[in-house]
């Protein structure tokens, strides 16, 4: 096979532990893949994609995640600290029997991401963050529950926001939905960055090309890089199985960013413009995709 993995005879037991006979499981999709990479597609292994057990293992892990970021919801408010989050998420986490996938990963210090107005990702939590009346701040949280992980993230507006923070907050949002109604069995990875780019490009906006979305589930950050600056039939074919993020990040003004050196994490826009991220996590399956964290 072309990820120099072993196959099993029709009749024996797939390799995927569905137990079923290999013929009855994964052989159709083993020879589709197959062919695709014969003909010069980029194709995942195997070992990327994700099976029935896995996928129930994640979805408890997200509804941790989504419950943590429904608390947010419910309590953010004018006067509410980034810190105040940060211990939210942790309590939160503890009592649901899962620890926060952000803490301590490569050095990073706290345990979600609070990034307000022209931050663009990985803000930190402090105590002399205090959210202001007309802020907009993005909460980035990433769960790990049973060894599975989970990814999502959303943007609140603080009180009466400007109509230009809002635009861009919705604009962002609509970005994702574009990219999940391009996420079709087969077809290919970069018609989903497309699809994210095209709308903040109609609206006026820019979007970030150094981050972007990721495989996740059995670790923090697997393969595919997801970029929402792609073009159209480019990148890895989407299998069903496969899972990962979609989190553009839109920027109200130039696609510039810098990071504060003082830490070498905080990503602020170049040029002090606003910036927006929204984060679902979703899994590649026969008919479409399915929706595991938001």
């Amino acid at each position: 096979m072309f990820d120099n993995e072993p196959v099993p005879g029709r009749n024996d037991a797939c390799w995927c532990g569905s137990g079923k006979k290999y013929k009855k499981c994964h052989e159709a999709s083993d020879q589709k893949m197959e062919y695709l990479y014969d003909r010069g597609e980029e194709v995942l292994p195997r070992s990327l994609l994700k099976q029935p057990k896995d996928i129930e293992g994640i979805k408890a892990s997200a509804a941790a995640n989504m419950g943590v970021l429904d608390y947010v919801g419910e309590h953010i408010q004018a006067g509410v600290s980034t810190m105040d989050i940060n211990r939210w998420v942790e309590d939160y986490l503890s009592a649901h029997g899962a620890v926060s996938a952000d803490l301590n990963f490569e050095g990073y210090p706290y345990s979600v991401c609070t990034s307000i107005n022209d931050v663009v990702c990985h803000g930190f939590p402090d105590e002399k963050a205090v959210l202001q009346d007309g802020d907009i701040i993005n909460v980035d949280m990433s769960t790990i529950k049973d060894g599975y992980f989970s990814d999502s993230s959303r943007m609140f507006c603080i009180g009466e926001v400007s109509p230009e923070r809002k635009r861009l907050v919705d604009v962002c949002h609509e970005s994702v939905k574009a990219g999940l109604a391009a996420v079709k069995p087969w077809g290919h990875l970069g018609d989903v960055g497309a699809a994210v780019h095209q709308v903040a490009l109609d609206a006026g906006f820019s979007v970030v090309a150094e981050y972007g979305g990721h495989g996740i589930g059995k670790e923090f950050h697997e393969d595919p890089f997801v970029s929402f600056v792609a073009e159209e039939g480019t990148g890895p074919i989407l299998v069903p199985g496969l899972c990962f993020t979609i989190e553009p990040m839109v920027n109200a003004g130039k696609p510039g960013i810098r990071i504060d050196r003082s830490n070498g994490w905080i990503v602020r826009t170049a040029d002090g413009s606003d910036s927006a991220q929204w984060e679902v996590q979703l899994v590649v399956t026969e008919t479409g995709y399915e929706l595991l964290s938001w």
